[in-house]
């Protein structure tokens, strides 16, 4: 059951840690990482305008977000392509054609190892801030903001760079 499975338990946040032997870099926070700001989408691009964008910036992928804050997946170059290629997409289809909607997200106050059990499964995990915004009447609620998109890639840069 997965329920028993510790790295499932600490990926969806039932369990804050399970190593007893940890490295160096386990509890250390993601906002450790330092990523650069992301790219964002919105819904509305094109495939064409998001194969160009994404490769003129020299991303292989991208967070889809809506004008509201509402994260509605990642679009990348590689599905993106592929997906256009088959005949499954057209070039002129907007980016949610070809979105992942299955996706992880991490906080900033979340510790690298967590991030570890998710790379393990996924290519990247979505990095969220939460905010409070209040609208005209004073009501409050809590958006998530994409903060970064991390790799596999970029923890292993952390770790090698900072080797103890």
């Amino acid at each position: 059951s997965k329920f028993l499975n510790d790295k499932w338990m600490i990926k969806h946040g039932f369990l804050n840690d399970i190593q007893e032997h940890k490295p160096w870099w386990w509890n250390i926070k993601v906002q450790k990482l330092n990523l650069s700001a992301p790219l964002i989408l919105l819904p509305e691009v094109s495939c064409q305008k998001a194969i160009e964008i994404l490769q003129e910036k020299g991303y292989d992928q991208a967070p889809v977000v809506a004008e509201s804050g509402l994260i509605l997946g990642m679009v990348t170059l590689s599905n993106t392509l592929t997906s256009v290629l088959a005949g499954n997409a057209q070039f002129s289809d907007p980016v949610t054609k070809v979105i992942y909607d299955q996706f992880s997200k991490v906080g900033l106050e979340d510790t690298l190892g967590k991030l570890s059990c998710i790379l393990e499964n996924d290519h990247f995990a979505i990095i969220v801030h939460e905010q409070m915004q209040f609208n005209g009447n004073g009501s409050s609620f809590m958006k998530q903001m994409v903060f970064g998109v991390v790799t596999a890639m970029d923890l292993l840069t952390f770790v090698s760079r900072n080797e103890k």
